[in-house]
């Protein structure tokens, strides 16, 4: 299961008070003040850790908490600093100031830092306010309060190759030929209920991640369907698979199809529809063999998607997927601009 979104509440440590305190000296009676500086209060930082895929860790624990400082002490001591908490993200997750809904930080590369609540520096103590003139101070300073902020996280998955397409347009089916991934197989609507991962081996140690995303459907940029929440994660990657049945069960014309999805993912944002496009055109088993050759062409000129751009395939058989690959690692490698644009 992927959890993408989690809200957690954090606060920071305050500091601990200085202290006032003066030396007793028998020798010395006068000996002056002694009281030492509070210990400063725990810090809450995010950190990324490339061993989590989820947030699914924070359904169980949304509430983290730094210790104070501890008050300063006589003799000069200062006092102990509070412990810090370190929160562990996966690589792609977004950190946003849940109460004004401002991006702290995107937060992609292993072993990222963010410190989101800074521990209160600790208060002075009176032994830092003894002047020529002021032998025996008593005063000292308050510890820095602590930082209470609400946090939300989103998470977008990191993979080369996205893959789009209507519900049933055999994404799943493809991820698994393609992959080690196991995503759930059927012949109905939105089998895919949340992003699946898969790792594509090639040929001279290469490897292509692909993100099957749950079937989009019209109106999906504005919230139609499971599309909205996942669309987002499309961003991450580098090339888009679109996947797309020459042989729809519901009769629909595959080149309308093309275009539906084509303009959903520009309007959700200009960077989707900019990103560089395989056309994979899927099932060809289904189509016969006569007929095959005319059908792809047919289409490929009503879209004006040149040769470098479009595959033949069927998911279920295997055939085409070796240039499939490949295709798509030219793609990813050399990040070539999309051809198309989205239909006014």
């Amino acid at each position: 299961m992927l959890v993408d979104r989690a809200q957690i509440m954090v606060r920071s440590g305050k500091g601990g008070n200085g202290a006032s305190h003066m030396r007793h000296e028998k020798s010395n009676p006068k000996a002056g003040p002694d009281g030492g500086d509070g210990g400063d209060g725990g810090s809450i930082t995010i950190v990324t850790d490339a061993h989590l895929d989820t947030l699914l860790a924070f359904r169980y624990q949304r509430h983290f908490f730094a210790t104070d400082g501890e008050k300063g002490l006589s003799k000069s001591c200062h006092g102990a600093n509070g412990n810090s908490v370190i929160v562990r993200v996966p690589c792609g997750t977004l950190v946003f100031d849940d109460t004004s809904g401002e991006l702290l930080c995107d937060m992609v590369q292993p072993d990222q830092e963010l410190v989101v609540a800074k521990g209160g520096k600790g208060g002075l103590g009176n032994e830092n306010f003894k002047t020529s003139t002021h032998q025996s101070p008593a005063e000292f300073t308050p510890g820095e309060p602590a930082i209470e902020r609400m946090l939300r996280f989103e998470l977008k998955l990191i993979a080369d190759v996205g893959l789009v397409g209507l519900p049933n347009a055999g994404k799943s089916t493809m991820l698994c030929a393609l992959t080690r991934a196991e995503a759930k197989i059927g012949a109905y609507p939105f089998t895919t209920l949340s992003p699946q991962l898969g790792i594509a081996e090639l040929p001279g140690d290469r490897r292509l991640v692909f993100a099957d995303l749950p079937g989009l459907i019209e109106g999906a940029s504005e919230g139609a369907g499971l599309g909205y929440e996942f669309l987002r994660h499309i961003e991450r990657t580098r090339v888009i698979l679109h996947l797309v049945d020459m042989v729809p069960d519901d009769g629909s014309d595959p080149i309308a199809n093309v275009e539906l999805i084509r303009n959903e993912l520009a309007v959700f944002s200009a960077e989707l529809g900019s990103k560089p496009e395989l056309l994979v055109l899927n099932k060809v088993d289904l189509i016969p063999e006569a007929e095959r050759a005319k059908k792809v062409m047919k289409m490929c000129n009503a879209l004006r998607v040149p040769a470098a751009r479009r595959v033949v395939v069927s998911g279920a058989t295997g055939e085409g997927l070796r240039d499939m690959l490949e295709a798509c690692w030219k793609l990813a490698e050399h990040d070539v601009a999309a051809p198309w644009r989205a239909i006014s």
